[in-house]
């Protein structure tokens, strides 16, 4: 790619697992090698997503579980798509819990809006990387107003 086609585009690697799996494995129901994760390399920063979007492979391999079908947005208009929830998601060192939106098959994953701001991540589209923002002090990212 030149210049010009890859400005402002971000990519990152994110590990997505099953919580079910990992809260298993903490109390002891299961070993720590059943847990069921993926690490996902040049994943598309999306500030266009709300969520983390997920192909279907991924989510059928991490044994997610449904939450509802949804309608979304898309390029194409409105189309109905499925939500699912308990995904552990570490970007850049930091982890949350989170729902998933389906991708149709073969679409690359993205990494929407929702998860960013709950870890603290800004995308610097300049330098094509994320920047984590300070966890605690006066410049924390965490605000309650």
């Amino acid at each position: 790619m030149t210049n010009s086609e890859n400005m402002g585009i971000i990519t990152t690697t994110i590990t997505v697992t099953n919580l079910v799996d990992e809260i298993l494995a903490e109390r002891g129901f299961i070993p720590n090698e059943q847990i069921r994760a993926m690490t996902v390399n040049n994943v598309l920063v999306n500030t266009g997503a709300t969520r983390l979007c997920l192909p279907v492979d991924i989510i059928a391999y991490l044994g997610l579980p449904l939450a509802e079908e949804i309608d979304v947005k898309t390029a194409a208009g409105v189309l109905k798509t499925r939500l699912f929830k308990r995904v552990s998601l570490t970007v850049a060192g930091r982890k949350g819990e989170f729902t998933c939106t389906e991708l149709p098959g073969g679409e690359d994953p993205l990494l929407g809006v929702i998860p960013m701001e709950e870890l603290g991540l800004q995308p610097d589209i300049i330098n094509h990387k994320l920047i984590l923002l300070p966890q605690t002090g006066k410049d924390t990212y965490h605000v309650i107003l």
